[in-house]
């Protein structure tokens, strides 16, 4: 207690020493220092300061639209006449956008977005999706009941994790995460106490996942925690591989044998480049693989209005499917989402646009097939462009970015690099990623921030800008690197 002016003072209630500890352990990469420098950057360089470049590119960050992506024009129009009902008498405007919009504001509590949904999301958006998951899984059964609605999909993610994470000590629920991970996985954990165990997927192999990497992670968690969950990310982000169908049935008979519950991260769907490859959702292959494990194994599958030719990040639009779960389970679910009220519901809307798009006999449908076929050919092209050009710099290795929208090369650094950066109290990567941003104004995410084998070293990038920029940006990753491999050789 101090005094000040004779007047009693207790200090604050919330310091960094009295404040969750857990939160203090939470750390996302993809916003992290680097980019917080970016920023800074980008004021001053509007404030006047000279740097030997004149933007900031943010290539690390899978942003769509803020790269320049194009929204899809349906999508759009319906969110406009949702918005703005008056639109409706506008002739301007396609009849199957208007009985869309009409459709989804009559489901909506006043005939307004504006207004509060159920928990769950909005019933006929839930039913349109469980059409959407039978239809892409080839008539497998999908109940709305099981639907539920979210804030993008990381707010599902975190609810679930909710759900699973329990026990003290020894019996502290351990969760299994690929290394590289997507930053949510290891944030989501550190703020719920739960244990994070490590998976390394193979790099020299494309990034597969292997199922022998996989025992061993368990059995040597076993030894300090109670191994729970299994969570997957296909296709990968940040390593951009797409899983075979075999790897994924080798999954899911993991899964049933260690009693784990399967969390499915399917955000990139639609984002499948490489010639052989073919996005297989989870659920399809449960359910093809008979009753022994679509009646037994418990799974989350989760999808976004985020990635895919959608990019529409702002509008937070997710959903997660669950599969097994206990119907008591189910309602503590309900009651949990209920304590937020409810997803937004122009993102619902979003959804339900993305999971029920234009018809062929639509008068909308050929602006839409064209507008998505040309985003998804533009992201295949740059997705090869990136590999190609990478793997010419000594010094860069690439894997084949099979699908997602980042990239995650491997680069060499010298020694007397590594130790300057750790002179500088910096880990190697993040090092090396400053350089570039403060020397070129390409902002990176170093592969610290996403986990890595030790000893290596390595970035995300993704490959949405528009190709021409991708084209100068690749040019300046590659001189800078052999830049700085001069420097410190």
């Amino acid at each position: 207690m101090t005094r000040l002016n004779g007047i009693s003072h207790r200090g604050r209630v919330l310091t960094l020493d009295s404040m969750n500890p857990n939160v203090k352990r939470v750390e996302y990469a993809v916003r992290g220092p680097i980019v917080q420098r970016a920023v800074q950057i980008e004021k001053e360089l509007k404030e006047g300061v000279k740097k030997p470049f004149t933007e900031v590119i943010k290539a690390n960050i899978g942003d769509a639209h803020a790269m320049g992506q194009k929204p899809i024009t349906f999508f759009r129009q319906v969110l406009a006449l949702c918005s703005y009902p008056a639109l409706l008498e506008d002739s301007k405007f396609p009849e199957d956008v208007k009985k869309r919009a009409q459709r989804i504001l009559e489901a909506c509590g006043g005939h307004s977005i504006g207004a509060y949904s159920t928990s769950q999301g909005i019933e006929c958006i839930r039913q349109d999706v469980a059409r959407y998951i039978e239809k892409r899984d080839g008539g497998i059964p999908s109940n709305p009941d099981n639907i539920y609605l979210s804030t993008g999909a990381s707010d599902a993610i975190v609810t679930i994790l909710k759900l699973l994470v329990c026990g003290e000590g020894r019996d502290r629920t351990g969760v299994m995460i690929s290394i590289p991970q997507y930053p949510l996985y290891s944030a989501a954990l550190a703020d719920l106490g739960a244990v994070q165990i490590n998976y390394y997927l193979d790099e020299d192999n494309c990034w597969s996942l292997n199922i022998a990497e996989l025992r061993r992670a368990l059995n040597a968690a076993r030894e300090h925690c109670n191994p729970r969950v299994l969570c997957i990310i296909n296709p990968g982000n940040p390593t951009g591989q797409v899983q075979s169908r075999q790897c994924i049935e080798d999954v899911i008979r993991f899964a049933k044998e260690e009693h784990l519950f399967l969390m499915a991260d399917e955000v990139y769907q639609d984002n499948v480049y490489a010639e052989g490859c073919q996005f297989h959702s989870f659920k399809k292959v449960l359910f093809e693989m008979g009753p022994e494990y679509s009646n037994t194994v418990e799974m989350a599958s989760f999808h976004s209005t985020s990635k895919c030719y959608m990019g529409e990040c702002g509008f937070r639009g997710g959903y997660m499917e669950v599969i097994n779960l206990d119907p008591e389970v189910k309602a503590q679910l309900i009651k949990l989402v209920s304590v937020r009220l409810c997803p937004p519901v122009p993102g619902q809307a979003l959804l339900d646009l993305v999971v029920n798009p234009p018809q062929p006999d639509e008068p909308s449908y050929a602006t839409f097939m064209t507008e998505r076929t040309a985003v998804l050919s533009t992201l295949a092209e740059k997705a090869r462009l990136t590999e190609q050009i990478f793997n010419t710099v000594p010094g860069i290795t690439c894997n084949p970015v099979q699908g997602a929208m980042y990239t995650f090369p491997c680069i060499t650094l010298p020694q007397k690099a590594i130790d300057k950066a750790k002179e500088l109290g910096l880990v190697p990567d993040m090092f090396y990623c400053m350089r570039l941003l403060e020397e070129d104004g390409i902002c990176l995410v170093p592969g610290s921030g996403f986990g890595q084998r030790e000893g290596t070293y390595h970035f995300r990038m993704t490959i949405l800008p528009p190709t021409d920029k991708l084209k100068v940006v690749l040019q300046k990753i590659r001189e800078f690197h052999l830049r700085f491999t001069q420097e410190f050789s």
